[in-house]
């Protein structure tokens, strides 16, 4: 604990002591006297906390002398490496270079307390200690100091208010009750006094205070008086003697005490001599003992070698020394001035002489022997003092030879450690020189397998040559023979399709024929909880013929369809089959209703907008009805001797069944083309008609001129190719579209129930959708040349592909480009590893892409590589399909 320490005040005290007053006795209570007593100040770690007590302090002084109080308290947490850490967890250099920094800390604080003191005038000195609680270090250092006088703080800053009378602080609260009560305490507050403790003056309490003395209160002592003044003058009372005689001896004792105190070295001893007074009478041999008494080592300190008093010399000890040395002195030299001042005939002048030389000598013995008493004192404690630093040393000795034993220790275990280390690198060593031996032995065998290769490697070159030269001619014959198979296959195809329009001519009739109260039977009556749908031709029912689940379709009486709309749709169904057009099961003229399979999934209108709850399509099956579409109007138009057009093509008109396979319905207003010539010389066919159908769907042509044409399925197969991009309404259907692509908008008009539209097909479809419905039928595209050849890529996702004919067709996965989503015709290999159309993934690579179009990593480079085999194969393969 580093303590400063100032000079104490000089305090002094007397027991309860008689004095003479007008002629009689008068026994004065225990008090003590204060000279030049200093004032501490106890601040925190924070300047501007306590700054006002001590400017408060300092005007409230009196001049008096200012002590800075101060405790420290280490960090139990020490900050390291951007975090706190327990001091214990660290090591102890660690530890003891943090508190020399925080100690470092406290004195510079201290030293900012002290300037305020300068620049107000007053002399200011610090104290300090270091403990883990600051209210019981207060204690401790007012128990230690005897502090007379304290200024703390009562509160934080916080807590003060204008009416505060009570302590707020537990550290306050806690000096106010544990402090010796000595100590005057006094509670400030933001420059206000909020709370006075006084001190208390009972006899315990000044017991403890330091540098103390007592002065025996007996009657039967009294104060030994200077020669020049020891004989009453005639007219003197005894009163007035002796009140004269004990002021002397009070001095006397003040004498002592001073001594011991300022001047206590061996060489200056007179310090604890009463002032030079003559006793006429030496002191007996008891006296002497009591004299020695006072003088051993349990009431007196070891001063230390530069004559200052030892700090082991407790102030309790000094005032009982000097009680004894007074008390002895006093008492004899009051016997002596009883016995032979009492009759009045010792009032003479050679009486007196000899009173008084008999005194001094008896004083000079007694200061002999307290200075004897004092040096051998001295000296036992200077002795007592080397033992206790040489048992210091030795055990600083004993536990550096213990400490050097363990590093020792510790280097013979590192040195073991070494030595096996050093084994083990020897063992690895020889190891890896084997080895190396091996691997030479190793590398001797294989140069000369290299050298033997190398010439089988010339001889495979030579071979090589040869069996590319082959291989060209090999190849030159290939190609040959598949330009004349090209011209037998084209000629086979024509000869089919000769035979096929001869088998047309005669297709047989492929329907039955109902009665009308089978159709009564088959729908309950026409039971309206089996009404399944409603359309312009009439109601539509689910019933059960001939243990078969059919829909009936029944002509309603204010049809806007007739006779004449009958007959054509059961001449253009029973003669047809195909996969993704509806199936005629029957009819029955006499009521004109038609009996078709029954398809459980309904309508794709009913689907695309969830109908009764129903799960939205996916954007795979999607784009199968797409293609299924697309393969019955190719069907259709291609039908011979005439080509047929739907003329009411709508979501509506396509029913889904219980694998959601598409199948086109409702043929009631579908035309057979016949031909006529144009202006230009070309032969079309069209049918002119009052437009009927649904008019959002509806060829624009078709309603200017009447003419209906396959172009005008094209239009309405285009609309229906929006609706299952976007799930919009029909109506303007066509400009959105047209101002998302425009704007580059379209992912944010697709379809969301859909799922997550592959974007390159998904833009595809769209402008292959936005072609179909231009407005000049001349500009809109061919469906089997351009959208058959868009859609029936698309359809391997799905698990095949569908021909126009109907018949589907497994195309192999790898023939498929994953950009256009089509049979490649000139494969290229891209830096990613994957197989392209040369046209898909150089127009990829010239939009400004540098990524894979696949897995959207980065390309290493921008190089494509032609995949010759791949293109053979496809070329095979399409040949036999």
């Amino acid at each position: 604990m580093a303590v400063v320490n100032p000079v104490p005040a000089t305090t002094q005290r007397m027991g309860s002591v008689r004095r003479v007053q007008e002629g009689e006795i008068v026994e004065e209570p225990n008090q003590a006297v204060v000279v030049d007593e200093p004032i501490y100040v106890a601040v925190s770690k924070e300047v501007k906390e306590s700054k006002l007590n001590l400017i408060w302090a300092i005007q409230n002084s009196g001049g008096r002398r200012i002590c800075i109080l101060h405790v420290h308290v280490p960090a139990t947490k020490i900050p390291l490496m951007g975090a706190m850490f327990p001091a214990s967890s660290l090591k102890e250099q660690e530890v003891r270079a943090y508190r020399d920094i925080e100690r470092q800390t406290m004195h510079k604080t201290l030293d900012e307390y002290l300037r305020i003191c300068q620049r107000m005038g007053v002399q200011a000195e610090k104290v300090h200690n270091e403990l883990d609680n600051i209210e019981k270090g207060i204690v401790e250092l007012v128990s230690q100091r005897g502090i007379q006088r304290l200024v703390m703080g009562a509160a934080s800053d916080r807590s003060h208010s204008r009416r505060m009378m009570d302590l707020k602080s537990k550290k306050a609260i806690f000096v106010c009750e544990q402090a010796p009560a000595f100590c005057r305490i006094q509670f400030i507050c933001k420059g206000h006094l909020i709370h006075t403790r006084d001190r208390s003056l009972g006899a315990d309490n000044l017991v403890a205070s330091p540098l103390v003395q007592q002065v025996p209160n007996s009657e039967a002592e009294h104060p030994v008086l200077p020669r020049s003044q020891s004989v009453l003058t005639p007219g003197q009372n005894q009163t007035s003697h002796r009140r004269e005689l004990f002021r002397k001896v009070r001095s006397a004792n003040d004498g002592v005490v001073g001594g011991i105190m300022h001047d206590s070295s061996p060489d200056n001893f007179e310090g604890f001599s009463t002032p030079p007074n003559r006793l006429g009478t030496d002191l007996s041999s008891d006296e002497s003992d009591r004299v020695s008494r006072t003088r051993s080592p349990s009431a007196l300190s070891v001063c230390s070698d530069s004559g200052a008093v030892d700090p082991m010399l407790s102030p309790n000890s000094v005032s009982e020394i000097a009680e004894n040395v007074a008390e002895l002195t006093l008492s004899h030299a009051i016997k002596e001035d009883l016995h032979h001042s009492s009759p009045p005939s010792v009032l003479d002048g050679g009486m007196n002489d000899t009173i008084y030389d008999q005194l001094e000598l008896a004083m000079a013995e007694a200061e002999r022997a307290t200075r004897n008493a004092y040096q051998e004192t001295y000296r036992r404690g200077k002795a007592e003092k080397e033992a206790i630093e040489a048992m210091r040393k030795a055990k600083i000795s004993e536990s550096l030879y213990v400490e050097e034993l363990n590093l020792r220790k510790r280097a013979e275990e590192e040195l073991q450690k070494e030595k096996e280390q050093l084994q083990n690198m020897k063992i690895q060593r020889d190891k890896v020189e084997e080895e190396l031996q091996l691997a030479l032995d190793q590398k001797s065998s294989l140069e000369s397998q290299i050298a033997s290769s190398e010439l089988m490697i010339k001889e495979y070159e030579q071979k090589i040559i040869s069996a590319v030269d082959l291989l060209q001619s090999y190849k030159n014959e290939r190609d040959e023979l598949q330009v004349q198979r090209d011209e037998v296959l084209r000629e086979a195809t024509e000869l089919r399709k000769k035979q096929g329009e001869a088998s047309g001519t005669h297709t047989p009739q492929l329907f039955s024929e109902f009665s009308f109260l089978e159709i009564e039977q088959a729908t309950n009556n026409f039971d309206q909880s089996l009404k399944i749908g409603e359309g312009g031709y009439g109601s539509i029912f689910k019933g059960m013929l001939r243990h078969t689940e059919v829909a009936i379709k029944m002509l309603h009486s204010d049809s806007m369809q007739g006779p004449l709309e009958f007959q054509q749709e059961v001449d253009v169904l029973s003669k047809l089959r195909h996969p993704n057009l509806i199936t005629l099961v029957g009819a029955c003229p006499e009521s004109f209703t038609l009996i078709y399979e029954y398809l459980p999934n309904g309508s794709l209108e009913d689907r695309l907008v969830c109908k009764d709850n129903t799960p939205p399509l996916p954007w795979q099956t999607r784009i199968r009805i797409a293609a299924e579409l697309c393969s019955a109007l190719i069907f259709l138009h291609s039908s011979k001797p005439h080509r047929i057009v739907h003329g009411d093509l709508k979501p509506s008109n396509i029913l889904l069944d219980a694998n959601l396979i598409s199948k086109l319905s409702d043929f009631g207003i579908c035309r057979i083309l016949s031909r006529r010539e144009d202006s230009t010389d070309n032969t079309t066919e069209c049918w002119r008609t009052h437009p009927k159908g649904t008019f959002v769907y509806m060829d624009p042509e078709f309603l200017a001129s009447g003419e209906l044409t396959p172009k005008s399925d094209v239009y309405s197969f285009g609309i229906i190719l929006m609706r299952l991009l976007t799930g919009r309404p029909a109506l303007g259907i066509t400009k959105e579209v047209s101002y998302a692509l425009e704007t580059g908008k379209l992912k944010s008009l697709l379809d969301p129930l859909a799922g997550d539209w592959p974007f390159v097909q998904a833009e595809q479809l769209a402008r292959l959708a936005m072609r179909c419905c231009e407005m000049n039928r001349k500009n809109r595209p061919d469906l089997y040349s351009d959208v058959w050849r868009v859609l029936d890529p698309m359809t391997t996702s799905s698990g095949g592909t569908l021909s126009p004919s109907g018949l589907y067709q497994q195309t192999p996965s790898y023939f498929i480009c994953p950009i256009f989503q089509e049979v490649m015709r000139d494969p290229h290999v891209a830096a990613d590893g994957f197989t392209y159309e040369a046209e898909a993934i150089r127009g990829w690579l010239d939009s400004g892409h540098d990524d894979s179009p696949m897995t959207n990593l980065k390309l290493a480079h921008r190089n494509l590589v032609p995949n010759r085999a791949l293109k053979s194969a496809i070329h095979d393969w399409l040949q036999s399909h």
